[in-house]
């Protein structure tokens, strides 16, 4: 103890003491596995050394569920965290914390429409017995919202309430369902597809209902008072985001080495499906956000809640400035 004493004195004394550094930025996770979608791209940005070429030292705090990603916020113990749009528009538009989203690291919902070989077309839906988590919940409107643009009269279809995606996947492929919505992964997760097809891919289905799931926010104090990290963890995202757009076996090769568990053929696959999903412009397409506002205040658990302007919860600043550094990419993402 007196020897580090007396160096730091004689340190002080010549004049050489270095600043105390800065506490790292703390990235709040609501998943406690990398995820096999775009948001994966939070962690890689971290173990890719994303982060630290952007001049932020950031630490992953991993949650199991969202509110404890919102209690971490509130509490200090984080500085961003990932959640969904419709936890985050509540909040505020209860007047419960004051957030503002700053960036999405996944533009998409993953969702297709599995359904069995014999559907040809989404017409063929009308009559049939569709899967549905609940009748109310986000895939159910979501559906309803898709389909209806493709031409199908949605009153005409029978809903089957049966719970979580897997669930509902299992009861396809027993014959029990004769099509329902899941994500992706879901659907390549299924071990026997004999019999089942992909009535609407992924891509076909954001076109009709352009959901956005998840976006990182920062409560207003934490977007004042470490704008520069803000906009340095921003920026790092969005920089490894256009990677992974160009370079899928980037993305292949980190989820591997996080993912043993997951074949690499199917990680090649969700890179090929992935390859128009990353942010390579932030993510917050405002008519994407706005769209999705519609669908959450569909909910029941918003009836008689306060409806919120974008510009109360959404800040755009910090992916702005990130694009007049880096340029808008129009390639994979048209804003």
């Amino acid at each position: 103890m007196k020897r580090r004493t007396f160096l730091a004195g004689a340190a002080a004394a010549a004049g050489t003491v270095p600043a105390r550094a800065a506490a790292p930025f703390r990235l709040i996770i609501t998943e406690t596995e990398t995820p096999l979608v775009p948001n994966s791209v939070q962690e890689f940005a971290q173990t890719l050394g994303y982060y630290k070429r952007a001049g932020v030292d950031v630490e992953l705090v991993r949650v199991q569920q969202t509110p404890s990603a919102i209690a971490a916020l509130r509490s200090g113990q984080g500085d961003m965290a990932n959640i969904a749009i419709a936890t985050a528009v509540e909040l505020v538009a209860r007047n419960q914390m004051a957030l503002k989203a700053v960036l999405s690291p996944d533009k998409t919902l993953p969702f297709l429409v599995a359904a069995k070989k014999t559907l040809a077309r989404p017409k063929d839906l009308e009559g049939k017995i569709f899967g549905v988590a609940r009748v109310g919940s986000v895939d159910y409107e979501l559906t309803r919202l898709a389909l209806t643009k493709l031409g199908v009269d949605v009153e005409r279809i029978q809903y089957l309430a049966v719970g979580q995606p897997p669930v509902r996947a299992q009861a396809l492929a027993a014959g029990q369902l004769d099509a329902t919505t899941i994500s992706i992964g879901v659907w390549l997760a299924i071990p026997d597809k004999t019999g089942l097809t992909v009535l609407i891919d992924q891509n076909a289905f954001f076109r009709a209902a352009p959901f956005v799931s998840k976006v990182s926010v920062v409560t207003a104090d934490t977007a004042t008072q470490k704008a520069p990290q803000v906009e340095a963890v921003v920026s790092a995202v969005i920089r490894a985001s256009r990677d992974f757009a160009r370079e899928p076996q980037r993305w292949v090769n980190a989820m591997a080495a996080a993912r043993p568990d997951v074949k690499r053929a199917d990680l090649e696959s969700l890179a090929a499906t992935y390859r128009r999903a990353w942010s390579v412009n932030g993510g917050l397409n405002v008519r994407n956000i706005e769209f999705t506002t519609d669908t959450v205040y569909r909910d029941s658990d918003f009836a008689g809640v306060r409806r919120i302007a974008s510009s109360e919860w959404i800040d755009t600043n910090f992916i702005n400035t990130a694009l007049r550094r880096l340029g808008v990419d129009g390639t994979a993402d048209p804003r």
